[in-house]
């Protein structure tokens, strides 16, 4: 690791609260060219309602248009960082199809920006968008500091993803053991408590006796929602 990425890294990871962890983002985003930073990360649970936490600097008035006309539904940024992991360089292009929302965005000085989203195994989602309303980013300027952009996305997702689950989901650590987590992944590969047992080499009515203990753990009422959980809670890898 070289030594800006420490030094980035452990800063930080020194921060205690969510705002304090993103006025340093700002910093460094506005460090390397760029008047907005955002940051968006969606929690994996509850599975009905997933909780979406935001941080931005934009000008108030456009916080308030954008939630006002339900932005969100249709922001093309938004759609990208939800499907893919690879970088995006905003165009006139991504926003053909919300020509209306991008011309209002540009009226309050998003003109220009980038973004990409990152994914922990705990199922936690998160993206970064940097933004401005001066010069557009050039194929040189994206070489010259892309890889610092990237490095930014991935240490902001480890320190915010950890302060905000921490706040919002603060549960007791679940611990599953080995043998209830062999029978929840074989069950995440549909295979039925007398297919299990006949994997494993036990009875059906010990994979049974394994299923209810994880679902007690896992504060679930059937086997399918323990499974999903465990997966989600990254307890299957």
């Amino acid at each position: 690791m070289r030594p800006w990425q420490d030094d980035l890294l452990s800063a930080m990871q020194a921060k205690q609260t969510e705002a304090e962890l993103f006025q340093a983002l700002q910093q460094e985003s506005h460090r390397i060219g760029f008047d907005y930073c955002a940051y968006g990360l969606r929690l994996p649970l509850p599975l009905s309602a997933p909780r979406t936490v935001m941080f931005n600097n934009y000008p108030d008035e456009w916080q308030a248009r954008y939630a006002n006309e339900n932005y969100l539904s249709i922001d093309p940024t938004v759609r990208h960082g939800m499907t893919s992991l690879v970088p995006l360089v905003w165009t006139d292009e991504i926003f053909m199809e919300t020509h209306g929302f991008w011309e209002d965005a540009r009226s309050y000085g998003l003109c220009h920006g980038w973004a990409q989203s990152s994914i922990d195994p705990g199922g936690i989602k998160g993206m970064l968008t940097l933004s401005r309303a001066g010069e557009p980013l050039s194929e040189t300027e994206l070489r010259a500091k892309g890889c610092e952009m990237v490095w930014l996305t991935q240490v902001a997702h480890l320190c915010m993803s950890q302060l905000v689950s921490n706040r919002l989901q603060p549960e007791k650590p679940v611990e599953l053991s080995q043998r209830e987590i062999s029978i929840l992944r074989w069950t995440a590969e549909a295979k039925t408590s007398s297919e299990v047992s006949d994997i494993l080499g036990i009875s059906e009515r010990t994979v049974n006796f394994h299923i209810t203990n994880a679902m007690e753990k896992l504060g679930c009422a059937n086997k399918t929602a323990a499974t999903v959980r465990a997966a989600l809670l990254g307890l299957l890898y």
